[in-house]
């Protein structure tokens, strides 16, 4: 089944290896995405912890600074790191307020990055997918016309084309879905965990502990 479906594709026509290629190309990014959110949400969560360890056990802003210095990962402890050092120098609660939701802007914008990839991969691959599908077939009914018979041996060829560029589409949309609906779910519950914290540290960062 293998070799056969491998040897479809040596022989498909130029327009469904160049669908093939396309599909090929979509796939391999968004697998790529996908273990790299997968990794990136893995230490954003272990790092959370651990910084959220170390803000409760000491209420010194300068200590808890220090801590989030390897975390590189974690939302709310680069939050605290990126407000840190403008709110030292104020204590108003309006440019602290407003430190806080440009910081938070561009930590959510981090948890989200790539993830726009995966929804244009769900949404456009089975449509590519289905244009070779197409052209597949228009092959099958150009082979009928030219051979005047309509056949198995005329037609099978060009459909089973139309069957493996849909069935790439399909490979390549299903999982990009699957990852999108996912890590967009992690990284909303990191984002709203981070904009109730922000709230905390709106009367950290305001009161006597800076």
């Amino acid at each position: 089944m293998k070799n056969s479906a491998i040897q479809l594709i040596l022989q498909a026509g130029l327009m469904v290896k160049a669908v093939l290629l396309i599909l090929l190309g979509f796939s391999v990014v968004s697998w790529a995405i996908i273990f790299f959110k997968h990794k990136y949400f893995s230490k954003a969560k272990k790092e959370s912890e651990q910084f959220m360890k170390a803000y409760r056990t000491s209420k010194d802003a300068k200590g808890v600074f220090q801590a989030t210095r390897t975390l590189s990962f974690s939302p709310i402890a680069n939050l605290f790191r990126a407000v840190y050092g403008d709110a030292v120098h104020t204590k108003e609660k309006t440019e602290t307020r407003r430190l806080l939701r440009r910081y938070g802007a561009l930590e959510a914008a981090k948890l989200e990055k790539y993830l726009n990839f995966l929804a244009t991969t769900g949404s456009t691959t089975p449509f590519i997918g289905l244009f070779g599908t197409v052209w597949g077939i228009m092959n099958s009914f150009h082979g009928i016309g030219s051979a005047g018979a309509a056949s198995l041996a005329v037609v099978a060829p060009g459909i089973a084309e139309a069957l493996i560029a849909t069935a790439a589409g399909l490979a390549a949309a299903i999982p990009a879905v699957i990852a999108y609906n996912y890590y967009l779910s992690m990284s909303r519950s990191m984002i709203i965990e981070m904009e109730d914290f922000a709230e905390e540290l709106l009367d950290f960062f305001t009161g006597d502990s800076v």
